[in-house]
C-alpha cells in the first residue's frame, strides 16, 4: 500500500513550489533539509513533495505561466534538491546490510524528462535495492551491453513521451532476449499501463512506490525467447504506421502548404513563427505514427485536445488543427487506420469545451 501524506505536506509542496518558481536553488534545498530535520519521511519529501512540485511546473508551462527557459531552469532546480536531499543520507548497505538485489533504471533513448526516472531509482535506493542509474535518453544497445556486464535482476523504463513507444518497444524486446525482465513506467505507456501491455513489458507500475512494491515480488517471467515486433503487434502488417514514419517531413511539407493555401495569412509569418507552426505539425505527425504503431485512437486524440489547450493558453487559436488534420487526410487517403484515426481527431476537437476567446493580439 501507498504510504500516506506526512501532515503537512500542502504547505511544504507551496513552500517548494514558491522557491523553484523564482530559481531560488538555495532556498529549496533548504526548504526540503529543514522538513527532513523536522521529522519529514525522505520518501515522502521526494514523492509527495518534490514530484508535486514539478507536476506544478509542466502544469504552469501548458497554461502559459512559465516559459520554457523558466520551466528547464524549474527542472534542474528540482534535480539538484534531489541530489542535496540524498547527498545527505548515509550511503546504503555496508558490512552488515547487504542489498536486496540489484536493478537497472533507465530512460528510453531518445527520452530527456530523466526526473521521473531519478525519483523512481532514489526511492528504491531508501528500500535497500543496488540501483544503476543511466539517466535520460539510453540507447538501446548501450542498456543491453550494461545488462551483459552486470547482474541486474530487472530494468525499470520510464518514457514520459508517448513518441518513444516504438523505441520502447525495442527496448523491452532487447532486454527480454538476454533474460532480463523488464518493468515499464511513466506517461508514455498510458494512465492505466495500457501500452506497456501491448508492447510485451512484463509488468508495469504507476509510480515509484508501486514500482518498489513490485520489485519485492520478484516474479517477474524470465523470457529469453527473441519476440519480433509483430508478435505483439500484428496489425502493423498494413505498414500504415511505416509509410507515416518514413514519410514524416514530406507529410509536414505538404500540410504546411495546405494550411497557406487555406489561411493566406500564414505566408506573411517570419521565420521563427513558420519554424513554430512546422513544429507543431511535425508533432501531430509523430502522434499520428505512434498512434498507428500501438493501434490506439485515445493516443491521438488526448495529444490534439492537450495541443488545442496549449495554443489558445498562448493566445493563438486552435482552429488550424482541425483543418491541418483535414490537410493531412488528403496525403493519407489511402490509408484507412490512418483516416480513421484523423476522423477521430477532427471529432474530439469539435466536442472540447468552448475555451474563451483569444484576445486582439492573437495570430493568425
Amino acid at each position: 500500500m501507498s504510504a500516506p501524506p506526512a501532515v503537512g505536506t500542502d504547505a511544504l509542496v507551496d513552500e517548494l513550489w514558491q522557491a523553484v518558481a523564482d530559481g531560488d536553488e538555495y532556498t529549496a534545498v533548504d526548504v526540503v533539509r529543514r522538513a527532513r530535520a523536522d521529522g519529514a519521511d525522505e520518501e515522502t519529501l521526494l514523492l509527495d513533495v518534490i514530484a508535486a512540485v514539478q507536476d506544478r511546473v509542466g502544469s504552469e508551462w501548458a497554461a502559459d505561466r512559465l516559459t520554457v527557459a523558466q520551466e528547464h531552469a524549474a527542472t534542474a532546480i528540482s534535480e539538484r534538491v534531489i541530489t542535496a536531499l540524498v547527498h545527505d543520507r548515509p550511503p546504503a548497505g555496508g558490512p552488515d546490510r547487504a542489498p536486496k538485489g540489484r536493478v537497472t533504471v533507465s530512460c528510453v533513448d531518445g527520452e530527456w524528462h530523466a526526473l521521473p526516472a531519478r525519483l523512481v531509482a532514489e526511492v528504491l535506493r531508501l528500500r535497500g535495492w543496488r540501483v544503476d542509474f543511466l539517466g535520460a535518453q539510453t540507447p538501446t544497445p548501450h542498456l543491453v551491453s550494461h545488462l551483459h556486464s552486470t547482474s541486474s535482476e530487472a530494468v525499470l523504463l520510464s518514457g514520459s513521451l508517448p513518441t518513444h513507444l516504438p523505441t520502447a518497444h525495442a527496448a523491452i524486446t532487447a532486454c527480454q532476449a538476454v533474460g532480463v525482465p523488464v518493468m515499464a513506467g511513466g506517461r508514455a505507456f498510458g494512465p492505466d499501463g495500457r501500452y506497456a501491455r501491448a508492447l510485451g513489458a512484463d509488468r508495469w507500475a504507476p509510480d515509484a512506490r508501486a514500482a518498489a512494491a513490485q520489485l519485492e515480488e520478484l516474479s517477474f517471467p524470465h523470457r529469453s525467447v527473441p519476440r519480433q515486433v509483430m508478435d505483439d503487434l500484428p496489425h502493423l502488417t498494413d505498414q500504415e504506421y511505416t509509410f507515416v514514419a518514413q514519410s514524416r517531413s514530406r507529410l509536414v511539407r505538404q500540410a504546411l502548404t495546405g494550411l497557406e493555401n487555406r489561411f493566406p495569412a500564414l505566408r506573411a509569418y517570419g521565420d521563427a513563427q513558420r519554424e513554430r507552426t512546422a513544429e507543431d505539425l511535425a508533432h501531430i505527425v509523430d502522434f499520428l505514427a505512434t498512434a498507428l504503431y500501438v493501434d490506439d485512437s485515445a493516443l491521438f486524440t488526448t495529444f490534439l485536445c492537450w495541443t488545442a489547450d496549449v495554443l489558445e493558453a498562448r493566445r493563438v487559436p486552435a482552429h488550424p488543427v482541425a483543418t491541418a488534420l483535414a490537410v493531412l487526410g488528403e496525403s493519407l487517403r489511402d490509408f484507412p487506420r490512418a483516416l480513421g484515426l484523423l476522423a477521430d481527431g477532427t471529432a474530439a476537437l469539435a466536442d472540447r469545451p468552448l475555451r474563451p476567446a483569444p484576445g486582439p493580439d492573437t495570430e493568425a
